[in-house]
């Protein structure tokens, strides 16, 4: 009996570990596919932007999986070249802001209430300005291309994290190891490097995978109403908007596989941020 009993109390346990180790396996792979797309779509850059008159137009086959183009470019080329464009803009545009929302988050935290209020109020003026309006004024104000549509997102999407940061180093600013180690004379510096950072950072690293669907989506959005990228770059936002004007005579592929491609990628990212949120999540952590 006691054998049988302490089988079954063990039960939940291994029932936890599997499904920690199937979630950080479905999180590993999501992240080596995105890896993998845009190694290849770095790779074909060059061979994105060749023509071919001769094979303009054709549907997809087994030679063109995804079709070809008006100009007799390979769609599955021009598109993994076109996902690894978003891909990095993304990358770069989280990175960026994710640090912009860590370091007013810790300013209105530990600043005092005159920087709380400074912050709260920035966050709630770029809140109240639509994302799409704010992103096509800043890159339009920073001559579009890469670095334009990149510092864009980066400045107009941080504020969700930063009110997120702002409360995590609250917390645990009044908590109890905090508290001793300020009695001990420990100085603001190191407690802060010591103890606040680590406490928030597995929060700022779920906040900035979860940042890159919408840092990809936004950067595709703005290229294709125009004020992004420039047309001679692969992009998705690029290619779906010259697919617009074929269309009507029955291209379908020029948009069907470059739109499909984009939202696998940012369903790809949303399933790297959920598994991350829920290893890091003391409370889901564990079902």
């Amino acid at each position: 009996m006691p054998e049988a009993m302490a089988g079954i109390l063990h039960l939940p346990v291994r029932r936890r570990l599997s499904n920690r180790r199937a979630t950080l396996a479905c999180v590993v792979l999501a992240a080596v596919v995105l890896v993998g797309i845009v190694a290849c779509g770095m790779a074909l850059q060059q061979q994105a932007m060749q023509t071919d008159l001769a094979q303009k137009n054709l549907p997809p086959s087994l030679a063109h999986p995804f079709g070809t183009d008006q100009m007799g470019r390979d769609m599955l080329v021009r598109t993994a070249a076109g996902l690894a464009t978003s891909i990095l803009v993304g990358l770069v545009a989280a990175c960026a802001s994710s640090l912009i929302a860590l370091v007013l988050g810790a300013v209105a935290a530990l600043g005092g209430r005159a920087a709380d209020r400074a912050v709260t109020w920035l966050i709630d003026l770029v809140m109240g300005i639509p994302h799409i309006v704010l992103l096509i004024l800043i890159s339009f104000a920073l001559g579009k291309g890469f670095w334009g549509v990149t510092i864009g997102v980066a400045l107009t999407h941080w504020p969700s994290l930063a009110r997120i940061m702002r409360a995590e180093i609250l917390q645990c600013r009044q908590s109890g190891f905090v508290a001793a180690a300020r009695r001990l004379g420990v100085s603001r510096a190191r407690i802060a490097v010591r103890h606040m950072l680590p406490y928030v950072l597995p929060q700022l690293i779920v906040g900035l995978i979860l940042m890159f669907p919408h840092a990809i989506l936004h950067e595709a959005a703005i290229t294709f109403l125009g004020f992004g990228l420039t047309p001679e770059q692969p992009a998705i936002g690029i290619i779906l908007s010259e697919a617009m004007a074929h269309l009507s005579v029955g291209m379908w592929w020029l948009a069907v596989f470059p739109g499909l491609a984009l939202i696998a990628v940012v369903l790809l990212f949303d399933a790297v941020g959920s598994g991350a949120r829920r290893m890091v999540d003391p409370a889901s952590s564990q079902e």
